[in-house]
This record gives structure tokens, C-alpha cells and sequence, in this order.
């Protein structure tokens, strides 16, 4: 899912169309998304490896059985080597494959613990926030709305002034139309609604100035 340019315009119209009743600065970033979970996939790998590992203790059997075909049945009972270099190849192999179908992103991220792909959205959406609207604004008013669209979540990140003013329960409703047209497969309805809402917030806290200006670009950044 990406936003096509239609998409794009249309957010950038509704950032400048909020902007105009309001000191407020916004600035739109969507990512494809937040992180590559590298590590999702490897912790997967060793539990299906100790998965392995409990199966063989359970039933030991598996691993004489596995042995006993390849190995010349004249020479008797196994050895423990030959049984620890059947678990060895055993627990190897799960890893391998673990990692290889991991290695497809749609089942890397649905086997994502929720609340870890909260965490690296909301730290990505931190980072992009200093480096884009944190402070550079002469009041100290931007406000960053950050949707990444695998993992469909999004952050909304306000600077000092406005957060001293404006409870983070207030932009619930803008959020929630965010997310909800992104998991109908319209986020650029959703980028636009939201920043609709978010630019009414601003203009009852930071009217505009008489010499306010255009501190931060109005066009959608897609990462």
C-alpha cells in the first residue's frame, strides 16, 4: 500500500488549507515502514530451535529412529555422538527454515508482538520528529503526523508549546480517523482528515500572527 500523488497533493492542500487559521506548523511523514524486525525474525528461529530441543527430550526416540537411517544397523545402539549429531542437524534445520519464511515481510510482521511494533513506530516517529519539526518553528509550535503504513500505526508528535497547551487526549479523533481509513486502504483520506482535525485544535490554541509565515513545508515526505 502507497500513497499515489493524487494522494500526496491532496494531503499537502489540507496541511496549507489548516495552516491558514493558525501559527501552527504541521508536517506529514509516511513511511513504508518503521523497521525491518530482523530481530523478530531471529528470536522466532531459536524458539522453533528449542521447540526442537523439547520435542527430543519428550520423545527421544525421534532422534535413535532418524539415526537408524543412516547409520549401518549391524553396529548396534547409537553412540551419544551419533544421537547429539542428529539433534545438532535437527536444531539447524528448524533454524534455517524458521529463518527463510521469515525472511517474507507480511509473515515477519503478523508474528510481531503488537506492542514491540508500537514501540519501534513511536521511536521512529521521535527521531523523524527532531530532525524535522522539533524547534524549528519561532514558537515552538510544529506538530509532526507520522503513519507507517505496514505496520498500520501512527504517531502524532507535538512541539513544547503546544504540548504545554494540548492534552494528548485531544487528538484522539484525528488518530482514529487516520488509522481507520489507513486499514480500509485509504490512507490519503485519512492523512487529509486528520490533519483537518488537527488544524482545528491548533486554531483554538495558536491563532494565527500578523506576521506569521510558512516555517515548514507543507508537502507530504514519503520514506
Amino acid at each position: 500500500m502507497r500513497l499515489t500523488p493524487a494522494d500526496a497533493a491532496r494531503v499537502a492542500e489540507a496541511v496549507a488549507e489548516a495552516e491558514r487559521t493558525t501559527s501552527g506548523e504541521i508536517v506529514t511523514i509516511v513511511a513504508h515502514r518503521s523497521d525491518k524486525y530482523h530481530d523478530v525474525a531471529l528470536h522466532w528461529a531459536v524458539l522453533a530451535m528449542l521447540l526442537v530441543l523439547a520435542l527430543l527430550a519428550l520423545w527421544p526416540g525421534i532422534a535413535v529412529t532418524l539415526h537408524g537411517l543412516v547409520a549401518d544397523p549391524w553396529d548396534g545402539a547409537p553412540a551419544p555422538g551419533g544421537l547429539f549429531t542428529v539433534a545438532l542437524v535437527l536444531l539447524a534445520a528448524a533454524f534455517l527454515v524458521v529463518r527463510v519464511a521469515l525472511a517474507w515481510m507480511p509473515l515477519r510482521l503478523a508474528l510481531t508482538p503488537r506492542r514491540t511494533a508500537a514501540r519501534r513506530v513511536r521511536a521512529r516517529a521521535l527521531m523523524l520528529f527532531r530532525a524535522s519539526a522539533e524547534a524549528r518553528t519561532r514558537d515552538a509550535t510544529g506538530v509532526l503526523l507520522y503513519l507507517s503504513l505496514d505496520e498500520h500505526r501512527a504517531e502524532l508528535i507535538a512541539d513544547a508549546a503546544i504540548h504545554s497547551r494540548v492534552a494528548p487526549e485531544v487528538w484522539g479523533a484525528a488518530m482514529a480517523a487516520l488509522i481507520t481509513a489507513t486499514r480500509d486502504g485509504r490512507p490519503g483520506d485519512g492523512m487529509a482528515e486528520a490533519i483537518r482535525q488537527i488544524g482545528i485544535v491548533l486554531t483554538e490554541h495558536f491563532p494565527p500572527r500578523a506576521d506569521d509565515t510558512n516555517e515548514l513545508p507543507d508537502r507530504l515526505i514519503q520514506l
